[in-house]
């Protein structure tokens, strides 16, 4: 699960910035919004939200996330000497853009506590730190930080670390993570920090999911009532789901698309299927009347398309990072959404969800606790800075938190002038 990640000179971010998923004091939604994991003697939140005016900074926020997780996974395969990281500091002070971005998360995977960080250029990593709890004390397992006077690394290793790490220390690239070094060349006493980037942290920008792997759940009977009663639960009408597949065929392309275009997507899909999705609708007799998928309207659409990854994260107990969840769904489609996470009925393994959003309607004390709620902000500077609602001590259970937000209360809302002609 995720406890807490922080983040400093990283785009719109300048200064360090910390984001928490820790349980504050009270007790509203307490067995629903927050649990206990065997881990920690803290609860934790089962999802937060963030609020904040267009390009204040929530989506560096996310994007800091989704970039860490990237390096950690490629930095040692897929990213090769001398090529750059996607890390770009604050561009706005000439004392940052010289200096590495830093990134740390602290979770538990394995029912081990983990504190892993890095900071980092785009060539190079500076430093690198992982101390493991797993009785509860701190051990500082290794660390790595660039010596520039010798122009070398110094590594400190715990007799707590196993494994070759002479090995490891020499194969790291000085654009390539020790950690994801380590678990390349076979380290299992890593791997489960590794897999936690790899495999639970799921931070997504939703309009890069399609339907496919929804449509894949419902080739089998048992996880397509699953679709189905995600669908209907949220009053979609939809009584059911067919699904064909066929090898792609380059004369079903349309006569207009440029022979370039056709030849291009001829190449990529040399070989592979296509997935044709019906939705079946009813008349007031029974009758039943399916629909190609493009007919449905693009709420439907998009709607169809969350089922998939929602149900598999919610089954497993993933971390889902969604920017902008807002995005084409209905308010109340998005109120449906985070319930499910607050539910241990729904969701019995503790699934976390973090997201933006512009919606406004389910930002109140029946949905969600006051620690669960963020703002972001950006002062005169370009600087984002980034804090939860708990800060202004809002009345428990009286205060109108939407009403509040709506009239500057909190901050974090667009400065817009008054605009008296258009044009020169």
């Amino acid at each position: 699960m995720l406890i807490e990640f922080t983040v400093k000179n990283y785009r719109s971010i300048k200064e360090e910035q910390v984001f928490s998923m820790v349980k504050a004091k009270g007790d509203e939604l307490e067995n629903e919004n927050s649990f206990l994991p065997a881990a920690t003697s803290s609860p934790l939140l089962r999802s937060a939200v963030i609020y904040g005016a267009n390009a204040a900074g929530k989506s560096n926020l996310i994007r800091a996330l989704m970039d860490m997780e990237f390096i950690v996974r490629n930095s040692s395969s897929n990213i090769q000497e001398g090529d750059s990281l996607p890390i770009t500091p604050y561009l706005f002070d000439e004392d940052t853009i010289n200096e590495p971005s830093e990134f740390e998360v602290v979770f538990i995977s394995e029912g081990i506590k983990f504190q892993y960080g890095f900071s980092a250029t785009k060539y190079k990593v500076s430093e690198e730190w992982l101390i493991a709890y797993p009785k509860g004390r701190p051990q500082r397992w290794f660390s790595r930080a660039f010596d520039k006077k010798n122009d070398q690394y110094d590594y400190k290793f715990s007799d707590h670390l196993l494994g070759t790490k002479s090995v490891w220390m020499n194969s790291t690239r000085s654009n390539a993570l020790f950690l994801s070094t380590a678990v390349q060349l076979n380290s299992e006493q890593l791997k489960p920090i590794f897999n936690w980037f790899k495999e639970k942290l799921r931070p997504t920008n939703v309009s890069g999911w399609g339907p496919s792997y929804t449509a894949s759940l419902c080739e089998d009977n048992e996880t397509k009532e699953q679709v189905l009663h995600f669908l209907q639960s949220a009053d979609f009408n939809i009584h059911d789901i067919e699904i064909e597949t066929e090898k792609f065929d380059p004369n079903s392309l349309p006569d207009e698309l440029p022979d370039v275009v056709k030849e291009q997507i001829s190449r990529e899909m040399k070989g592979k299927e296509v997935i044709d999705i019906k939705t079946v609708h009813k008349t007031k007799s029974g009758k039943r009347v399916p629909l190609d998928f493009s007919e449905e309207s693009d709420g439907t659409q998009k709607f169809f398309s969350f089922a998939g990854p929602w149900i598999d994260i919610l089954k497993n107990g993933y971390i889902l990072i969604v920017d902008e969840l807002h995005d084409n769904l209905h308010p109340k489609m998005v109120k449906y959404l985070v319930n499910l996470f607050h539910s241990t009925k729904t969701n019995p393994k503790n699934a976390q969800l973090i997201f933006t959003t512009h919606e406004t309607s389910i930002l109140n004390q029946e949905v969600f606790r006051r620690d669960q709620i963020w703002f972001c902000e950006k002062n005169k500077n370009q600087e984002t800075s980034v804090y939860p609602l708990t800060d202004f001590s809002p009345r428990k259970e009286r205060e109108n938190i939407e009403v509040s937000y709506l009239s500057g209360r909190y901050g974090a809302l667009p400065f817009i002038k008054k605009v008296n002609k258009l044009g020169a």
